[in-house]
């Protein structure tokens, strides 16, 4: 009797895809690839897109802790710091007015409370270590403006930031972002202020001296990145050098931002 032995199926090969039909796939993909990376075209590279995310969390941090611990609350970007001057325009720091403590609650019907809510420059005690930008990459004073729509006045100054507790090589100058109680961004100077504001950081280099501003360099042209902040605190990332205003789209190589 003759015993039968099945053949094995061919039927897997009938899933294979053709050598035309992977050419034609791996030549869609090229095409996608190169049409985003036009639409990037401008826009900042690795550094900035990082430094652009990091920013965004810690205004949104920002605005959080004004809300919720109902408080005045801050961005600082280190313009001039004392003992640590590499860190200069990329030092980031989150901070909030400073609370009264004195007593306890059962005692003091204030304690927790801002301690001098009509301030216009309060003590600030830090919420986080905040954050440092990535190497060559640095917050722009020159494009970043308190009203970026109109771009009429440049970020406020405190020229000597009052910490409750803060290590010494944050001792320095600062520009500084301000959130009111309700997490609205506000001009301490201003009591009328209704706009936003925009924070703008760009690729280059920059002399560890005192108040030197980075410049571009050849392979940095071009290369920023940033967002606006509504006056509700919210942000929105910028999409285009044309966004950013005339300054970045005109900057050329060896320009200072």
């Amino acid at each position: 009797m003759q015993s039968f032995q099945p053949k094995p199926s061919l039927r897997w090969g009938l899933g294979a895809f053709t050598l035309v039909e992977l050419l034609v796939v791996i030549a869609i993909i090229s095409i996608l690839m190169t049409a985003g990376s036009i639409g990037l075209s401008g826009m900042g590279g690795k550094g900035v897109t990082s430094g652009v995310a990091t920013a965004e969390s810690l205004f949104d941090e920002a605005r959080t802790t004004a809300v919720g611990r109902n408080l005045r609350s801050c961005v600082l970007v280190a313009k001039s710091l004392t003992n640590n001057p590499t860190e200069d325009l990329r030092r980031i720091l989150v901070a909030y007015e400073e609370v009264d403590l004195t007593g306890t609650p059962a005692t003091n019907p204030k304690y927790g409370q801002a301690k001098n809510p009509d301030s216009p420059s309060p003590k600030w005690e830090l919420s986080s270590r905040g954050a440092i930008l990535p190497d060559q990459t640095f917050f722009s004073s020159e494009f970043s403006f308190k009203d970026h729509k109109n771009q009429s006045d440049k970020i406020d100054i405190i020229t000597h930031a009052k910490f409750v507790t803060a290590k010494k090589a944050y001792e320095g100058e600062y520009y500084i972002y301000q959130f009111n109680t309700q997490g609205i961004i506000i001009d301490s100077t201003n009591a009328n202020y209704r706009g936003g504001a925009s924070f703008i950081i760009g690729s280059g280099a920059r002399k560890p001296v005192k108040n030197a501003l980075p410049k571009v360099t050849g392979s940095a042209k071009r290369d920023f990145g940033g967002f606006v902040i509504w006056r509700n605190g919210r942000t929105s990332v910028f999409r285009s050098p044309e966004q950013m205003g005339s300054g970045v789209k005109g900057i050329s190589s060896g320009g200072t931002f």
